[in-house]
């Protein structure tokens, strides 16, 4: 059954009499939010990517809750205090409320922040520009509307061709939606004015987007702050906001990038919990794949269940990234899953299966990789190579706390797989002078992890001020070389691949070929790899592991036994 609404957004007020909802996870109905678009509405409205929404009732299988029942009578708990709240997103009920304070929250941290700063000069207002429809090339089929993070961030829309502006000074904020055209009413659904959004999202003022210019005169802005830097993941740039009429004021696109920046790399208590939802609502989904898989099954069929249970059990409609699920050899390519390797081998029995997969909670990611056997049986090789992968993770885990360096812990992480591979009579050798030759980087060519947030691999890794890329080989790939803090949330995923190429020219190359055993070599090649993937917080202690998954080989052979 579906019934058409206007928006995700729940306007809730105490003094509307509505009592606090009750969260029964064992029979809950949920939300799940579909798009619709229409090429008419588009064509006589030159910005008019719009979009609608639509719900579907769904009851979530058993399967989420045997895995999760600790962690959402807890949430529970917290979602009622929420529904208190005037204002939050969520998916319906079932799914996790997310309070527009964080967003009020983040906009005052980057306020002050930017008032610390002596080069701020006064009557400056930061301007960011939210993300746009994208069509399919020349076609009147859009992509589905994702927003853009740094946007996202400061102010939780999910609508696009919006705009936001902050006065630094003060705080008070703007959000400046588009001006739809009769038409949009007829085909979209209704056209809501400013304070119904003022009301959604929980900012100061709403105006249109044509009203910016004069607007911000009005509010005596003398500088506009735009966004304008580098993402040290993907070397691409940030979108400055451009409007109309901004001619009229200074623009300073230095400042504002490598503030809020660092605060994103730096998670609010909110944040985290958002955070964490994701990470439960994927763990449950890696689970019931777990539970599905069965050799003769094509690796797109368990990446289907995953994307199923993540949107129907989690309303988690996006997923973070494109989904790798490799059996067999295909689990030694790195990124597998794309347009050219898109998941469609058939899965054999006796093949290691590695699953890299996220889902995506109103734009929070999650990023979790888990390696089994297809049949539910480890084979004593198999064995060898996971439990060399788990005690490396296990052991970056454990050493995680404020102070430590990145670059440590994947040193580390490497140190113990050498030492394990070694045990499981792959290498020969002293360890030491295998970290020496750099022998890691054969088997595990990336990094230990990434920063993770509003994005997979999330912003911060280098910025000025901080330690630069490293030069020696088998760094480079890391994507941040930092000292730990609390509030960072990082993935751990060391892994150990098979890859034909980098197995060549290490035995070419008299400094690697002396310590590894050819025969034993030889016998891995078409293994594939494993990869052990957690997301995590560094604590004002320690660590905290979001990821809820089994892990080690006996709770993994467990869980599989019992197959959906």
């Amino acid at each position: 059954m579906i019934r058409g609404v206007s928006t995700g957004i729940c306007c809730i007020t105490g003094s509307l009499g509505i009592p606090n909802k009750v969260f029964n996870f064992l029979v809950s109905r949920s939300k799940v939010y579909l798009t619709r678009h229409d090429t008419q509405v588009r064509l006589l409205f030159s910005r008019g990517q719009f979009k609608r929404s639509a719900v579907v009732d769904r009851f979530p299988t058993k399967s989420l809750v045997d895995h999760q029942q600790r962690y959402f009578r807890n949430f529970e708990r917290n979602q009622s205090s929420l529904s208190k709240m005037s204002r939050y997103f969520s998916q319906g009920e079932g799914t996790m409320q997310v309070p527009m304070d964080l967003f009020a929250v983040n906009r005052d941290r980057l306020c002050k922040s930017l008032r610390q700063l002596p080069k701020l000069q006064k009557n400056s207002v930061v301007v960011l520009q939210g993300g746009q429809g994208i069509p399919r090339y020349c076609t009147d089929v859009e992509y589905v509307f994702r927003q853009e993070s740094f946007f996202h961030w400061a102010f939780g829309v999910i609508e696009p061709d919006f705009f936001g502006a902050i006065e630094v000074e003060s705080g008070t904020s703007h959000l400046f939606i588009p001006k739809y055209p009769e038409a949009y009413a007829v085909w979209m659904g209704k056209i809501f004015n400013c304070d119904h959004y003022k009301q959604k999202y929980g900012v100061d003022h709403v105006h249109y987007v044509d009203e910016m210019a004069v607007i911000l005169e009005n509010a005596k802005a003398e500088i506009v702050l735009t966004v304008k830097g580098m993402n040290t993941d993907s070397n691409l740039w940030t979108r400055e906001a451009v409007f109309e009429g901004m001619s009229k004021f200074k623009i300073d696109n230095e400042l504002l990038h490598p503030v809020i920046v660092e605060c994103r790399v730096i998670k609010t208590s909110m944040e985290l919990d958002v955070l964490r939802y994701a990470n439960k609502v994927s763990s449950a989904a890696h689970i019931a794949v777990m539970k599905a898989v069965r050799p003769g099954m094509k690796e797109y069929q368990c990446e289907s269940v995953f994307l199923h249970h993540s949107y129907f059990h989690g309303g988690c409609r996006h997923v973070s990234y494109t989904c790798i699920c490799g059996s067999g050899e295909n689990g030694s390519v790195l990124h597998y899953g794309h347009a050219g390797a898109p998941n469609d081998k058939q899965i054999r029995d006796g093949d290691m299966c590695l699953f890299d997969m996220g889902a995506e909670y109103y734009c929070f990611a999650s990023d979790i990789t888990c390696s089994f056997p297809a049949n539910g049986k480890f084979t004593d090789r198999q064995k060898g190579i996971y439990n060399a992968v788990l005690e490396a993770s296990r052991a970056v885990i454990a050493h995680i706390k404020p102070g430590v360096s990145w670059i440590d812990m994947h040193l580390l992480a490497n140190r113990v797989m050498l030492k394990h591979l070694k045990e499981h009579g792959l290498l020969q050798g002293d360890v030491d002078d295998m970290m020496k030759a750099n022998l890691a980087a054969t088997f595990q060519p990336h990094g230990l992890g990434h920063f993770m947030g509003l994005d997979v691999h999330d912003v911060g890794g280098y910025l000025e001020g901080h330690p630069a890329r490293p030069e020696k080989a088998g760094l480079k790939s890391l994507r941040t070389a930092r000292v730990l803090q609390p509030g960072m949330v990082l993935t751990v995923e060391p892994g150990c691949y098979f890859i034909d190429r980098l197995l060549d020219q290490a035995l070419e190359d008299p400094e690697l070929s002396k310590f590894l055993i050819k025969e034993a070599v030889a016998e891995h090649r078409g293994f594939g790899g494993v990869r052990i993937e957690d997301d995590i917080v560094v604590t004002e202690t320690g660590v905290e592991v979001m990821t809820e998954v089994p892990r080690s080989t006996e709770e993994i052979e467990a869980t599989m036994s019992v197959k959906c």
